[in-house]
């Protein structure tokens, strides 16, 4: 059996939680490939080193003395070598670093720095063999990742060796030219490390037990997920729950590899499964509760609407034409609404209203600003009856008003548009109806 195991920076941030980690690793000699994110934050108000480099690298683009910072960022990791009594010196990759901030090799070299450094201390003190992702992970010409030669690179090189290390968030172009994925992009980096190893399970380990029903900030101590599937993860994750960054998932559901949400400061716990389809009959009628703030309603009316052939597809050209995608679109007989964000439409908001009256003469043209959308989705609710009534029912015993309803095809998901402050209400009265009053 093999595992490929992720850590993330809340689980590196010190010497300590380095020793967390290692006990982990250790406790499970399936847990074979390890990869490290840089350090995060070791108390509240403490800097990220990702965000020390970066500010590094500005003052050093900027034609700044940066030497100060330098050091402040090797401070850091000099305290989890000592802590972990290490005998490894970075002494001359930060001369390296330096030099390459002199000669101006980019933010994204200098924000990869975390993961690599942080990859040398873990190889260092695990005893595995250090792998540079800039050799095995692949971007195009365009920046774009190269998922085929990442995977033939990463196959071939760790065919090689039982067990490594190799750090998240970044790879490079064909010339060796450092390029990093977007934020929260080591979880990308295990789930291609998972792909090309074959492994049978992926780790994701962070500072929560799992995936949780709803957002903490919204909800105190929420339930966690045992299972999840990647649909309902996707559904989640698109709405705005944020555990697992969403392209991670792809590489690893294509091979079928399940993902295990885990906690670093509680491995006791079993955290949450994500994977392709399941037997196991969920806790509760719903699998998660999510949503955002700030849409706006494009409503049209018109008798006899659902006769014109292309009526729709002359609305939506509207939105093309100014680069407006929209996020959903709800329709009666001589009724549709185009749902989008506010912030992008805003600024064409005329334009499209002037389009759209010319196109298809609408008896109503009216604007709804100021709405959120809340996601409710689970693979539960297509077998159980009353779901979208129990719902409805509880938004209205809140004094919630919906103004729009939306239902996926698949019967997992129903969406729901109210107020911008109706929001938080809205999700604690869904959350409530389903979670606490079956706890």
């Amino acid at each position: 059996m093999k595992k490929v195991v992720k850590f993330g920076g809340s689980s590196l941030a010190s010497a300590g939680q380095f020793q967390k980690v290692g006990d982990i690793i250790r406790a499970d000699e399936t847990r074979r490939y390890v990869v490290p994110s840089a350090p995060g934050k070791r108390f509240n108000g403490d800097t990220k080193v990702t965000d020390m480099l970066y500010r590094c690298y500005y003052s050093a683009a900027n034609g700044e003395d940066f030497s100060g910072q330098l050091k402040q960022i090797k401070a850091r990791y000099n305290e989890i070598i000592g802590g972990l009594n290490l005998k490894l010196s970075l002494d001359h990759e930060f001369e390296v670093i330096a030099k390459q901030f002199e000669e101006k090799a980019g933010s994204d070299y200098a924000a990869s720095r975390g993961e690599y450094l942080n990859g040398i201390i873990m190889a260092n003190y695990l005893g595995f063999p250090f792998v540079d992702s800039a050799e095995v992970i692949r971007f195009d010409k365009h920046g774009e990742f190269d998922a085929d030669t990442t995977n033939k690179l990463m196959e071939k090189k760790l065919a090689e060796l039982e067990k490594a290390v190799i750090p998240g968030f970044y790879g490079a172009y064909a010339d060796g030219k450092i390029k990093t994925f977007s934020r929260g992009g080591s979880d990308i980096t295990g789930s291609i490390v998972a792909k090309a190893v074959k492994a049978d399970l992926y780790e994701n380990w962070t500072d929560v037990s799992g995936f949780l029903v709803t957002d903490p900030r919204l909800i105190e101590n929420p339930e966690t997920i045992d299972v999840i599937t990647y649909r309902e993860l996707r559904e989640l994750s698109y709405m705005g729950a944020t555990v697992l960054h969403e392209d991670a998932i792809f590489p690893v559901r294509k091979a079928g590899i399940p993902i295990n949400i885990r906690n670093t400061n509680k491995p006791e716990d079993k955290g949450t499964m994500i994977v392709a389809s399941t037997c196991h009959k969920p806790v509760y009628t719903i699998t998660g509760i999510a949503g955002k703030k700030g849409f706006v309603a494009v409503n049209i009316e018109k008798d006899m609407m659902n006769s014109e052939i292309g009526f729709g597809r002359k609305v939506l050209e509207e939105f093309e034409k100014q680069g407006i995608s929209f996020e959903h679109m709800p329709s009666g007989i001589d009724t549709m609404s185009i749902i989008v964000h506010q912030d992008e439409f805003e600024e064409h908001e005329q334009k499209v209203l002037a389009g759209i009256q010319r196109a298809v003469h609408p008896d109503v043209l009216e604007v709804e600003g100021d709405l959120a959308l809340v996601a409710v989705v689970g693979r539960a609710m297509k077998s159980n009856r009353g779901t979208a009534a129990r719902i409805f029912a509880a938004l209205a015993h809140a004094n919630v008003n919906v103004k729009m309803i939306d239902q996926g095809s698949s019967e997992w998901n129903v969406i729901v548009g109210v107020r911008n402050e109706d929001f938080e209400k809205a999700i604690k009265a869904i959350y409530d109806i389903f979670v606490t009053t079956q706890l």
